[in-house]
């Protein structure tokens, strides 16, 4: 079974005068279309945080190539960048679902800890299914990528 990505309907809320999206609104889908992958890999958040992991975001970019209006429907893309069992990185492609044109672009990085003591984890040794998992995937996609 094949991700499709994560559909989005714009909210009114989040417009601006001009109605079009906010850019500040962007970097929560970002998230919301991580967390909707995460749970599509069997890996969401709440067991992620249930296994004592927190995944704190480190850094964000966002590339605005064409503005998303309210009625503009969006698929967004989610891919590993790049895996170490130590950091995650995430890029991020969002397009109209009618016209398929490139939208937005942008890219997250996190890291690892413990939830207790918010040391750095290293997954393959803590947590090896929650590893095998993303690492199967981002081998994967490179896989894809390269083809």
């Amino acid at each position: 079974m094949n991700y499709t990505g994560y559909l989005r309907q714009p909210h009114y809320y989040e417009t601006d005068q001009m109605g079009i999206i906010h850019h500040s609104n962007y970097i929560r889908w970002f998230e919301e279309a991580r967390v909707d992958w995460l749970t599509f890999l069997d890996v969401p958040y709440y067991k992620i945080e249930e296994a004592g992991i927190i995944i704190p975001v480190l850094a964000v970019t966002c590339d605005y190539k064409e503005m998303i209006r309210y009625e503009d429907q969006v698929r967004i893309e989610v891919t590993i960048d790049h895996y170490t069992g130590t950091r995650l990185e995430f890029s991020y492609h969002i397009y109209n679902q009618t016209t398929e044109n490139l939208l937005t672009t942008g890219t997250s990085k996190h890291c690892f800890l413990d939830k207790e003591t918010n040391r750095l984890l290293q997954l393959r040794r803590s947590h090896p299914e929650i590893h095998r998992i993303f690492s199967e995937t981002f081998e994967r996609q490179k896989e894809t990528t390269n083809d």
